[in-house]
């Protein structure tokens, strides 16, 4: 199987592709990058694209017709990734998370790509009190982000598929350690802000709820959505990534990384108003459909790969949140330096 991963060079990229080459013998790994982020490499002795069999370089909203006439399989993770650059991007998120995917699909299934997996996001249920939500009940996307995941799943979903496999999955909020690794995510803010500062401040009152899910075990779920036979479920399909283990209240991660960075005080803003993003997933359909590839790492593993991670790498910047770690930060440097433009498109002259 030959398999192109668009955003190869971002989070979840690196660990992907280590999976995928460990568990696919045989598999053409092709990666398609803008490159954003290649330089935010955090503790690794070598670079992971050495395990690609091609980098390919450019933007997902120009992606040529002959790359896709070259593989069986397109995963598709390239993303404005989080609410803060969304809403710094709205348009761009848009273009690239919704938009250029649509038209990528598309394209590749015209070329005779026989699996397209999407990246989507438990995020698009956005406040849902009640029960846990399962894959049918009513979205209610609050930002630009879950917005745009949305409407690419609604327009994949009306593909004509003709015996391929389509897969949205919906991961819930990723978390773990990485070859580029982002601190803009609740536990990983939430254990560097442990190492170094010896105290976690939520700034919501600590009770939203939010469904998590380690980088290996998202990688897992990739897998799966390439080998999945499409008559055994259905040729589209959008299906809740993570555990029901895993669903926790930002107060309970506070008190998980405290436990175990010893020292560690949390500070939680009580007067705070709820943060309407709280809402609890159901996986259920994801045991059913993947009995083999369920996620396999613990809350507590999870924790202790970033603090081993985070300490290996010499750790210590207290002010993390303006650093390389946080995607937002990286794109407004490439802005500032003339490297970009507000459309996020590099500019020649800098490029050359």
């Amino acid at each position: 199987m030959r398999i192109l991963i668009t955003g190869n060079l971002g989070y979840v990229g690196p660990v992907l592709v280590r999976h995928l080459r460990a568990t696919m013998p045989g598999v053409r790994l092709i990666g398609y990058d803008n490159g954003y982020f290649a330089h935010c490499l955090t503790g690794s002795i070598d670079l992971p694209e050495r395990l690609l069999d091609e980098q390919v370089y450019g933007d997902v909203r120009h992606l040529p017709d002959a790359l896709l006439r070259r593989v069986d399989a397109v995963v598709a993770l390239a993303a404005v990734s989080n609410d803060p650059m969304g809403s710094r991007f709205e348009a761009v998120t848009r273009e690239i998370n919704h938009e250029a995917h649509e038209d990528i699909a598309r394209r590749a299934l015209q070329a005779g790509v026989t699996r397209v997996v999407f990246a989507s996001s438990c995020s698009m249920y956005g406040a849902a009190d009640g029960p846990a939500r399962r894959e049918g009940d009513t979205l209610n996307p609050l930002t630009a982000y879950a917005r745009s995941k949305v409407a690419c799943e609604a327009a994949l979903s009306r593909l004509p598929a003709d015996g391929a496999a389509v897969t949205s999955l919906r991961f819930s909020t990723a978390c773990g350690m990485s070859d580029r690794l982002r601190l803009d995510l609740v536990l990983n803010d939430f254990v560097a802000c442990a190492l170094t500062r010896g105290e976690i401040t939520v700034l919501s009152d600590g009770s939203p709820w939010r469904p998590l899910i380690e980088v290996r075990d998202m990688a897992r779920a990739v897998e799966w959505a390439l080998v999945r036979d499409p008559a055994e479920t259905s040729p589209y399909l959008a299906v809740n990534v993570g555990s029901n283990r895993w669903n926790y209240q930002v107060r309970d991660l506070a008190a998980a990384v405290a436990q175990a960075v010893p020292g560690t005080r949390v500070s939680i803003n009580t007067e705070a108003p709820p943060d309407k993003r709280s809402y609890r997933v159901d996986f259920s359909l994801f045991e059913q459909v993947a009995p083999d590839h369920q996620p396999l790492v613990e809350l507590a593993e999870a924790i202790e790969g970033l603090k081993t991670g985070l300490q290996r790498m010499g750790f210590a910047d207290a002010d993390f949140r303006s650093s390389q770690h946080m995607r937002l930060k990286v794109l407004e440097r490439h802005i500032a330096t003339g490297a970009l433009d507000e459309q996020l498109r590099w500019r020649q002259a800098a490029a050359a």
